[in-house]
């Protein structure tokens, strides 16, 4: 009963493990892409659960005590809110890590490219069409992958008009102005000015 809050090592290094850990999986998810964070499929769970096995030793080396996993909690939990502070205050900061929206569609045109590049799945698509009411691709103004991974669509008005909603045109968007839709959009242009 003794050990139970005796630490196997400093507790510096263990605030110092959890933010390494804690940094290298954020970079490694910020990779993997948005559509990673976006849908769960029974894959995907499995992953966290061996990501959470995998990294546990680096976490905790040899020490198993109550207080080590106390520590290393309220670390984790720090370096989150944390991260959250600085990017609801910095667009820099929460573009970095969040990413921005990217255009699949506009004006009932497919970007099959950038379904690619962001890999999605055209049935993907197709049921993001689904869930928002949407019949065949012609019926779409614009669709956006946003940065949670879920596909945003906004319908053209019923007399085919281009809509009323404030869509950035695609050869407004950051990168090469190329009207592919292969850039994603600014980050003001897809939150409206602040």
């Amino acid at each position: 009963m003794s050990g139970l809050f005796e630490l196997a090592m400093p507790w510096w290094e263990f605030v110092l493990r959890a933010t390494a850990v804690y940094a290298v999986l954020l970079v490694l998810i910020r990779l993997s892409g948005k559509r990673t964070m976006g849908q769960f499929t029974p894959f995907d769970m499995l992953l966290i659960v061996l990501l959470g096995s995998a990294v546990q030793n680096s976490l905790l080396g040899e020490d198993t005590s109550l207080g080590g996993g106390v520590l290393l909690a309220a670390t984790l939990i720090a370096l989150n809110w944390c991260l959250a502070f600085v990017t609801s205050r910095s667009q820099r900061a929460e573009r970095l890590v969040e990413g921005v929206p990217v255009v699949l569609a506009r004006d009932g045109q497919l970007f099959r490219s950038v379904l690619r590049r962001e890999m999605v799945s055209e049935d993907d698509f197709d049921e993001a069409l689904r869930l928002n009411g949407e019949l065949t691709l012609t019926d779409v103004r614009i669709a956006l992958l946003e940065t949670n991974g879920t596909i945003s669509v906004v319908k053209r008005d019923s007399d085919g008009g281009k809509g009323t909603a404030n869509v950035p045109d695609a050869a407004n968007q950051s990168g090469s102005g190329d009207s592919s839709g292969d850039s994603g959009i600014s980050d003001n242009q897809s939150r409206g000015t602040r």
